[in-house]
Parts: structure tokens; C-alpha cells; sequence
């Protein structure tokens, strides 16, 4: 065994669990995803999913992107830069920035090289990067390649975010970066509190939407609409993955920004376009959660139902606000172990552990789609109460 080998062995933590039969990773799903899927012949509701919107196995989305492939072929063999540009990912740009109210718009192939390749270029050695301590990891990447100074507040603290302005040159550029839904622990970032100190530190705002849009505000335009502040921040970001059904990302701001991305993101730049399927499926579903109102008032009705029973179940569920329901389990082992029995009683949900949370705060993430029904929340509630109770954990 090589140097390397031996290293690796030593935090090979995922062996661990594989010999314990709890291993809950890299599961295969045969078929589309909906709220039923099956895996390895056994049939289970999917309470792990980001498809909020439940659009995924929509005909209309997958219809969009055959006749894209048809009409455009299968990749475009290039970066946007140069041979990779069409008009559908024009299109698709122009319309994301009228959602989001935005005057810009442009799109990545992933939504974690949106900003790790959005962040990273923004600002120079003599500004700052602030962030919540429980932002994404693509923000995380994308501060960690940026030559300025970063600093990180706890989260949602909103002095504390206070006392790192106070740190920064008055001079230089502060961008603030946070969720606008946390997406492990569901709850939403104080936004109003964070533009107003904005104002007071002459700081910048970026908003990572990718859990916000389609879920929050009008017709799901995001948090930032949500709280009636677009026009306070300054960069919108969002995914294709989640609420529109398709894989890629996008920023929004005004034009003078989105032109300077355009010329000087690497992630941008040096990745290969999105998909003419991709691109056409997402920008189908942006028409469709425009179109059909009634496919949000379902995710909330079913969402509010889900939080009402887990909380009279007696589940630690946070301060989640959102789709996203987090029960709590506080312990590494057990975390993985509900998580297997679980899923042997008919049950997908994803287990949290660090990096992704701290030690003490490991959980299970349970995520509402619009097209989850009354009583497959009831199924989930109480197969769930099964296994806690039985591994003690409530």
C-alpha cells in the first residue's frame, strides 16, 4: 500500500459504515423520479428529493427535451465562450432575469460552478468575502479560490455579521453571501436584518436561491421576492436541479456585472455549455410554475401538513420555515442507522452528518414536493416515529 493509500485509509469513515450494513450512499434508483421510485426492487417513497415543484417526471419537461436534442443534438462540443452558445440558452437567460427581477442572467452548466466560479471572480486581495457559517459548500469553494480576505458570522447572527463589517476596510468591497433557504436545516436567511446593514457598511448582496426559487414568494420568484427586497440585493443565484427539473445554475444582477462574469468566470469560460435537453427542460418548467399556481399552493399545503405532524410526533425539527423538515438525531451512528431502517420500511430520506452539519447536530432531511399526497405524509410520519423509537432517539 503507497503513502497515499495509507493516508486515505486512516479517514476512510464510509468502510466503516459499509461493514455495519448502514452504508446509505450511492443508493440506484431504476426509473423517474417521483414521489414513489423503486430501488433494487423495493418500492419506496422519496422524502429525499429537491424536486419541490415535482416536475421532474412532468411529460411536458421531458417532451421539452427530447425535441431540444432533436433539433439541437445531444451536447454542443464547446464552452459558451466560444462554440457553445444557442439561442435556447439565451432565451433561457432572458427569462430568468425576468423572473427574478434582474436586468441580467447568465447560465452554468452546474449550479455549484455558478458560484464557485461567480465568487471567486467578484472581488480582489484588497476586499472581503462574508459569509454565514452554514452556506453551501459551493460558497464555501468559491471563497476558499478568491485571493480577498474571509470572514464568516454565525449563523443567521445578525451581530455577529455586524462585528465582521466592523472589521472591514470602509474603502473596500464587503460582499455578503447566504442562503436564502439553508437547505440542510430549512430555515431562511434573516434578509431584512442583512440589508439593512447593507446600507450601513456599504456592502454588497448575493443571494443563493437554489431552495428558494419555485417555494418561496410570487409564483415562486425566490426569498428575495419573498421579503419584497430584490431590488435591495444585488447578485440572485439559482439551480436548475431543484424546483426546474434539469441540471445547470444561473446568476442574475444588473448587466455591468453579468457582462464582467461573462469575460472573466473561469467555471464559465472553461465548462463545456449546458445541454440543448437540459437547457429546454429547465426553461419549460420556469413556464410552468408560472402557469400553475395551484402546483405551489400544493407544496406548502403539503408542507405545513408535514411540519404540523412531525412537530405533534415530538421530532426536534429546528426552525425550519420551509420544504425542508430536519429531525434531529444528534449522533453519527444513529444518524446512519434510522436512515437504513427507514428505508427498509419504505421510506427515502438523506442522513446529515459533518462536513455538512457540525458533530452535535447530525439529522435526518426530509423534503416536501408539491406532489406528495396527505397520506403519504402519514406513511412517513409514522414509519419515522417507528424507527426513533426504536433507536431511542425520541
Amino acid at each position: 500500500m503507497g503513502l497515499l493509500q495509507e493516508k486515505l485509509a486512516r479517514y476512510d469513515l464510509p468502510q466503516q459504515y459499509m461493514a455495519m450494513g448502514v452504508y446509505p450512499y450511492f443508493r440506484e434508483i431504476e426509473g423517474k423520479q417521483g414521489t414513489e421510485v423503486n430501488m433494487g426492487g423495493h418500492k419506496v417513497l422519496m422524502f429525499g428529493s429537491n424536486a419541490y415543484t415535482g416536475l421532474t417526471g412532468d411529460e411536458r419537461v421531458i417532451e421539452a427535451g427530447i425535441e431540444a436534442m432533436k433539433k439541437y443534438g445531444s451536447g454542443c462540443a464547446g464552452s459558451r465562450f466560444l462554440n457553445g452558445t444557442l439561442d435556447l440558452h439565451v432565451k433561457l437567460e432572458k427569462e430568468l432575469a425576468a423572473f427574478v427581477g434582474k436586468e441580467d442572467a447568465l447560465c452554468f452548466s452546474t449550479g455549484f460552478t455558478v458560484n464557485s466560479g461567480v465568487i471567486s471572480c467578484l472581488t480582489d486581495r484588497n476586499d472581503y468575502i462574508i459569509c454565514d457559517d452554514r452556506d453551501h459548500a459551493s460558497i464555501v469553494d468559491g471563497r476558499r479560490l478568491s485571493f480577498s480576505q474571509n470572514l464568516k458570522y454565525k449563523h443567521n447572527d445578525m451581530a455577529d455579521l455586524e462585528k465582521q463589517l466592523q472589521k472591514c476596510n470602509p474603502n473596500s468591497v464587503k460582499l455578503i453571501i447566504v442562503d436564502g433557504v439553508f437547505s440542510m436545516e430549512g430555515d431562511l436567511a434573516n434578509l431584512p436584518e442583512i440589508v439593512r446593514l447593507k446600507h450601513k457598511y456599504n456592502a454588497t448582496i448575493m443571494v443563493d436561491e437554489a431552495h428558494g426559487l419555485g417555494v418561496f414568494g410570487r409564483q415562486g420568484r425566490g426569498v428575495c421576492d419573498h421579503f419584497g427586497l430584490t431590488d435591495e440585493v444585488d447578485l440572485i443565484m439559482g439551480t436548475f436541479s431543484k424546483s426546474l427539473a434539469s441540471i445547470g445554475g444561473f446568476i442574475s444582477a444588473d448587466e455591468s456585472i453579468i457582462n464582467w462574469l461573462r469575460h472573466n468566470a473561469r467555471t464559465y469560460i472553461f465548462s463545456a455549455s449546458n445541454t440543448p435537453a437540459a437547457t429546454a427542460s429547465a426553461l419549460k418548467a420556469l413556464h410552468i410554475i408560472q402557469e400553475e399556481p395551484e402546483r405551489l399552493e400544493a407544496l406548502w399545503k403539503a408542507t405545513n401538513y408535514a411540519l404540523k405532524r412531525f412537530r405533534e410526533a415530538g421530532f426536534e425539527i429546528g426552525a425550519t420555515e420551509s420544504p425542508i423538515i430536519p429531525l434531529y438525531v444528534r449522533d453519527t451512528d444513529k444518524t446512519f442507522m434510522v436512515t437504513k431502517l427507514a428505508f427498509d420500511e419504505g421510506v427515502f430520506i438523506n442522513p446529515v452528518i459533518p462536513p455538512a452539519c457540525a458533530p452535535q447536530d447530525t439529522l435526518v432531511r426530509v423534503a416536501l414536493m408539491a406532489t406528495h399526497t396527505k397520506e403519504q405524509i402519514d406513511f412517513a410520519v409514522d414509519k419515522l416515529y417507528k424507527c426513533f423509537k426504536e433507536l431511542e432517539i425520541l
